[in-house]
């Protein structure tokens, strides 16, 4: 009996501390996560990764990923920002299963839309003593910090304390209030923070959380202008909506025991909190933010920014990189998947994605390491692929054919599609200057006659392939005892105009026979000329 007993307390002891992947799916609810974001101005790239990780964690544990507008701030509020919010996540393929324009069972997914819902749960909480109304004007709260600071207490809180000093319905009358209320006196709704209580609770990547009630006031949850805060907003939606896990960043963190307390106070069971490191600036210590994009010059922003006034700020979409690249780069910012492995589809990231790998601390921004994301999702693009990415974003006759011959060339050099072109812009068209360099180290007097020599070579194939001018040329090296580098780079500079680049022999196969022989008869004239002056 006792060894039973022993083996089934070990088993869920490995489920419980164990093995919390096993614990998520087997003794937790269905997934429901959540992204939140305000519109009160663009998308910034830390926004991005935050949803990203909501909707990694969602698709990993089969669960629904939602999104939420939290526009409760009004006063905040920036035309165009959510049109801005949605398109950007769109472009990223951050697809969420519910939310604006989508529709679902726990709609309307605006907060300014659900407004006439959440008065009663403040209402409710003032019933059960746990939030009372203030009457306090502007003017009376700013007189107060300024007496407080005056004695020496420049950081005063409308808290456990001093709200026995101020206009509120634990101060004054019954009567009174109602008086108030029934004249339509301005109010607010505040929390009643417990005095000197400890507030537990577990974040899924940082572990246990302790803070004591008399570090916090009382928050407002109720605004005089009849809209909520985000506090009892959040709450209220987040409970309402059945969301099972808040995946948010670590500035939420500080208001995290408020939330907890708010669900105790509701007698609601709390989801799961993670709260996620910052995304770091590059150089310096802090938080990444858009000056230290105008000073790196790097983009912070998915999309490009538009503001009212007409200035646009650059993003990542606009300055050519790849939706995968970015979200791949982002999905590095903070986790790891615990192997070498780097460069991973969305859909291998869902796959791969825990939040016991996501770290505690802050994470760098790298613009080069960006940059290399980016290398590497445009090589694993096909040829055909690539043409057709080349023949939308530059101005060229050349056949879809030709443009995938030209990408299976130049990718391997490329950063971004248009840098196919300009890399090999030699096979666009006929080079009209020659590397100096180059020609000033190689080129030497017995350069021309070598050339020509070699162009006869090249004018008597009957088979003008890569594999055969390779042959032929290795063959005239042979025969003249000659190392390639003293032949080979001069090969190049005839027919690309440059010093180093993709294999000649595949060039001038894709050039053809008689384009290439032009080249090395017009190059080794133009050469003379300039060496002649």
């Amino acid at each position: 009996m006792n060894g039973s007993f022993n083996q089934k307390r070990a088993v869920l002891l490995f489920i419980t501390y164990l093995c919390p992947q096993i614990k998520d799916r087997v003794m937790s609810q269905p997934v429901r996560v959540r992204f939140a974001p305000s519109p009160t101005g663009p998308l910034h790239m830390g926004g991005v990764r935050t949803a990203l990780y909501n909707y990694l964690f969602a698709k990993k544990h089969s669960g629904t990923f939602v999104i939420r507008i939290e526009d409760t701030d009004q006063t905040r509020f920036v035309e165009g920002a959510q049109d801005y919010i949605l398109d950007a996540l769109d472009w990223c393929g951050i697809m969420p299963a519910e939310g604006p324009g989508i529709g679902g069972d726990y709609g309307p997914y605006v907060q300014s839309e659900r407004r006439e819902m959440y008065r009663p749960y403040a209402e409710q909480l003032v019933k059960a003593d746990k939030a009372y109304y203030a009457f306090d004007t502007s003017e009376e709260l700013d007189a107060m910090r300024e007496q407080a600071k005056q004695m020496g207490m420049p950081n005063w809180q409308y808290n456990s304390v001093t709200r026995s000093n101020m206009k509120n319905s634990l101060t004054l009358s019954s009567d009174e209030v109602q008086k108030r209320l029934d004249s339509g006196d301005p109010y607010t709704i505040r929390f009643k923070m417990p005095r000197n209580e400890d507030v537990r609770f577990e974040d899924e990547i940082r572990g246990w959380v302790v803070v004591n009630t008399n570090n916090l006031d009382d928050k407002i949850l109720f605004k005089s202008d009849g809209m909520p805060t985000y506090h009892l907003a959040n709450i209220v939606d987040d409970h309402t909506m059945a969301i099972s896990h808040v995946i948010r960043g670590e500035e939420w963190l500080p208001s995290a025991p408020l939330h907890v307390l708010l669900y105790r106070a509701f007698e609601w069971d709390c989801p799961k909190f993670a709260h996620l490191p910052l995304i770091l600036k590059p150089n310096g210590n802090g938080k990444l933010s858009k000056r230290d994009g105008d000073k790196g010059g790097f983009p912070v922003f998915p999309t490009n920014w538009k503001t009212s006034e007409g200035e646009t700020f650059p993003g990542y979409r606009e300055q050519g990189y790849y939706s995968e690249a970015f979200v791949n780069m982002l999905a590095f910012l903070g986790w790891n998947p615990g192997t070498p492995q780097e460069i991973f589809s969305l859909e291998e990231l869902c796959e791969a994605f825990s939040l016991e790998r996501v770290s505690k601390a802050g994470a760098k921004f790298d613009p080069d390491k960006t940059k290399w994301f980016q290398q590497q999702h445009l090589r694993m693009r096909d040829d055909q692929t690539l043409a057709a990415e080349l023949k939308s974003a530059v101005d060229t006759d050349l056949s879809e054919d030709a443009l995938a011959t030209i990408s299976g060339l130049m990718k391997e050099r490329a950063t971004f599609i248009q840098d196919i072109q300009t890399e090999g812009d030699f096979l666009f068209g006929t080079p009209t200057s020659y590397d100096e360099k180059t020609v000033r180290k190689k080129w030497k007097e017995e350069a021309p006659g070598l050339m020509s020599e070699w162009a006869s070579v090249l004018e008597g194939l009957s088979s003008f392939d890569a594999a055969t001018i390779e042959t032929e040329f290795k063959a005239m090296l042979e025969a003249k005892e000659l190392g390639i580098g003293r032949v080979l780079p001069l090969f190049r500079l005839l027919l690309t105009g440059k010093g180093m680049g993709p294999s000649m022999f595949e060039i001038a196969e894709f050039l053809g026979k008689e384009e290439t022989l032009n080249r090395m008869k017009a190059g080794i004239d133009a050469i003379a000329q300039v060496q002649q002056a």
